[in-house]
């Protein structure tokens, strides 16, 4: 199993970091988590073709988290031979945000159509939305999946997957603040994927803002970085990856955030740019 942080920003734009997007690989499937900003550009890097994605796994509906899927979808369908639908699931609303995606893109489908008569040979783009809550299991292909609640209120609902294959556990937790669903996602992980804050830079780069409130109001639905790591040691994880940082790592800042999680875990942690990855 081999888990890529395809993106690791944040709503605030940066020009090296894509939006949040983790990529699994796990028998023969590759499996995408949230499509922020850049994702397809970031899976190409990864050297994955968007046909070979199986899945894309939507942990909430906040819009940095799925910013991509409209590019995600698109491309996949002009470069694949035969229409197969992506599978998309998610929480409740998945089905909302993409049948309007849908309708914004119908004028594309209608030029592209016109244009290519094998694409239109193929029938319309269409998405397998599959939309599911806290507590479920399913397949993707030879991989199994359960969903975890996860808590990013007033985001709700909000989910965490575990992805386990041939006994190695991927625990893919989104934005949310230590839960119990949190602890059941990420027990005994192989590898766990936290979005990070830390809330001392952001109290502190708040009094520069004009909208200072609208900046802190992140702090009580982020896990920071000493939380991740309290979660990852009271749950037994063998690897903590921290990605969509915010504030953004600067260069040289690096050891200062993993040692915040060190203080706590005493495993390995992960924190690096985008494509940075880890196996199990």
């Amino acid at each position: 199993m081999k888990v890529t942080l395809l993106g690791t920003g944040s709503p605030i734009p940066d020009p090296n970091r894509g939006g949040p997007c983790t990529l699994v690989q796990a028998g023969q499937q590759n499996i995408m988590i949230d499509c922020g900003r850049a994702a397809i550009m970031r899976l190409l890097g990864a050297g994955v073709l968007p046909g070979m994605v199986s899945t894309i796994l939507i942990t909430h509906l906040h819009s940095d988290h799925i910013t991509d899927l409209n590019d995600l979808v698109t491309t996949r369908w002009v470069m694949m031979p035969v229409n197969v639908p992506l599978k998309v699931v998610g929480p409740v609303g998945t089905r909302q945000v993409v049948d309007a995606m849908l309708h914004m893109l119908t004028l594309d489908q209608g030029y592209r159509h016109a244009h290519h008569d094998d694409l239109r040979a193929n029938g319309p783009l269409t998405v397998d939305v599959v939309e599911v809550g806290p507590g479920e299991t399913f397949n993707i292909g030879e991989v199994s999946v359960s969903t975890h609640a996860t808590d990013h209120r007033p985001v709700d609902p909000s989910i965490g997957f575990r992805i386990e294959h041939d006994g190695k556990v991927a625990a893919l937790a989104g934005d949310t603040i230590p839960c119990a669903g949190l602890d059941d996602l990420c027990l005994n992980a192989d590898i766990y994927v936290q979005t990070v804050i830390r809330d001392d830079m952001v109290k502190q780069l708040a009094t520069l803002l004009p909208n200072s409130q609208r900046f802190l109001d992140i702090l009580d639905y982020h896990s920071t970085v000493s939380q991740a790591g309290q979660t990852a040691a009271r749950n037994n994880v063998k690897t903590l990856m921290l990605t969509h940082c915010v504030p953004a790592v600067q260069p040289g800042q690096e050891d200062d955030w993993i040692g915040l999680a060190k203080e706590h875990f005493a495993g390995n942690i992960v924190l690096g740019p985008d494509l940075t990855s880890c196996e199990a």
